[in-house]
């Protein structure tokens, strides 16, 4: 860890992130609570989710591509940007909406509107979509930049770190929340007193501009500070969306791990999804579905640090070996879960489950950032990320037709044990087992 302390790189963007992640889960909180104070409609509040999340899944892959076209930094920053005048907007609509005076513009001009609730839903509506289009491109970007500007040798515990401040900032960032908002007023009752939703979205705005200050106090190591062969440049970016492509099939233990977790996202990943707020419903409510997550989230916390700091020295197996046998674990722990009676023991296995999860998704992002060339990193994210965004999805739609055929038992038990011979089958049948390294391939 001491070489990082000492890491202009990792502190900026370390500072950043953690500032960035802060307003990003103030947004998580406030928006779905003033959709439902304008509305009290559950039909508008998935509509909302849904064009956040859309845009997000269908434009990711595109938005790997031209982080490679134009440097991770140049679209991280231009998305950073992009979310400050669209948080900014959210901010005066919510201001409108609670009467709060305008400083005008000048002249004739002015941002005081009058707006009605459907107006406001409207505009709404295409904040939204904006932001799911920008996480598009924020998404890749994010998770390309880190081994442009860490040496590899420290890759993993940067990794470590980065993503368990993450962590952090979720369990933490709802608390900070809900304090404003029960502060500053969060529009109960009415979105007439909703100053405290304009201060969340205004604190996000701001969090955004400041990250893009850390962002561009960053240097890129030498070589990577832009797309590094001429190819980069000049492709179109459905020909580079389409190298990208070739190049994981082309990598055989890349491509035997990418249809791995693509089976498993689209068979398992969405339901868990379900079935956890269902299981919660059945125990004793909201309130419990808070606290099995929150010891998933603090599981997955723990396990994060433990990559961090002993990632380097715990080789128990070979990479291929480590991500089948964790699989297997997670099944034996999901299996289960559905026949729990107490909070409590959910949440035992939960934490269990975060705890594992949170090691091996450092060893997962480690081993993809040391063996795609850097650039081909945001192609590559963008694939590994489209993986889960659009096959988890396929997934949770259907789980709602399957409880009405099983029971919430026969669910857990079932997806347990479908991932459990999942592993075992890819262990078999497969060479991902065989996997050691993340030395890339020789290409001619």
């Amino acid at each position: 860890m001491n070489p990082l302390k000492h890491n202009a790189n990792f502190k900026w963007l370390m500072r950043g992130g953690i500032v960035s992640a802060l307003g990003d889960q103030m947004t998580m909180i406030a928006l779905p609570w003033l959709v439902l104070k304008l509305t009290g409609d559950p039909l508008a509040l998935g509509l909302v989710i849904a064009l956040m999340s859309i845009p997000r899944a269908v434009f990711i892959l595109i938005g790997g591509a031209l982080v490679d076209r134009y440097s991770p930094r140049h679209v991280l920053m231009l998305t950073k940007h992009v979310n400050a005048i669209l948080l900014a907007l959210l901010t005066l609509l919510v201001l409108n909406l609670s009467g709060a005076p305008t400083m005008p513009l000048g002249g004739a001009w002015s941002l005081t509107v009058v707006l009605t609730p459907q107006l406001a839903l409207h505009l709404i509506y295409v904040l939204a979509f904006g932001l799911g289009l920008a996480q598009a491109f924020a998404m890749p970007s994010g998770m390309s930049i880190l081994p442009l500007a860490i040496p590899a040798e420290h890759l993993q515990a940067a990794n470590g770190m980065m993503m368990g401040l993450r962590q952090v900032t979720m369990l933490a960032g709802p608390l900070l929340a809900a304090g404003v908002l029960a502060i500053a007023g969060d529009g109960s009752g009415a979105v007439s007193n909703a100053r405290g939703l304009a201060l969340a979205f205004g604190f996000d705005c701001l969090s955004y501009l400041l990250s893009a200050w850390t962002l561009s106090k960053v240097t890129l190591l030498p070589k990577t500070d832009a797309a590094t062969t001429p190819q980069a440049t000049q492709e179109p970016v459905l020909r580079a969306i389409g190298a990208g492509l070739r190049m994981v099939w082309d990598d055989v233990p890349m491509r035997l791990c990418f249809i791995y977790w693509g089976t498993v996202s689209l068979f398992i990943g969405g339901a868990m999804q379900v079935a956890l707020p269902v299981l919660a419903s059945e125990l004793h409510g909201a309130s419990t579905l808070g606290i099995i997550m929150g010891a998933h989230g603090a599981g997955t916390l723990l396990g994060m640090g433990a990559a961090a700091k002993l990632g380097q020295r715990l080789r128990l197996a070979g990479f291929g070996v480590t991500i089948l046998a964790a699989d297997a674990i997670a099944g034996l722990l999901l299996a289960p879960m559905g026949m729990v009676h107490a909070t409590w023991q959910a949440a035992l296995l939960m934490s269990t489950l975060g705890l594992l999860t949170g090691f091996i998704q450092i060893k997962v992002f480690t081993w993809i950032q040391q063996r795609v060339p850097p650039h081909m990193m945001g192609r590559a994210m963008s694939i590994f990320m489209f993986i889960f965004m659009g096959l988890a999805p396929l997934s949770a739609a259907a789980t709602g037709w399957i409880l009405t055929q099983v029971s919430l038992s026969q669910l857990f038990l079932g997806g347990g044990m479908i991932l459990v011979l999942f592993a075992a089958s890819a262990y078999l049948f497969t060479p991902i087992r065989s996997i050691v390294s993340a030395t890339p391939p020789t290409t001619p």
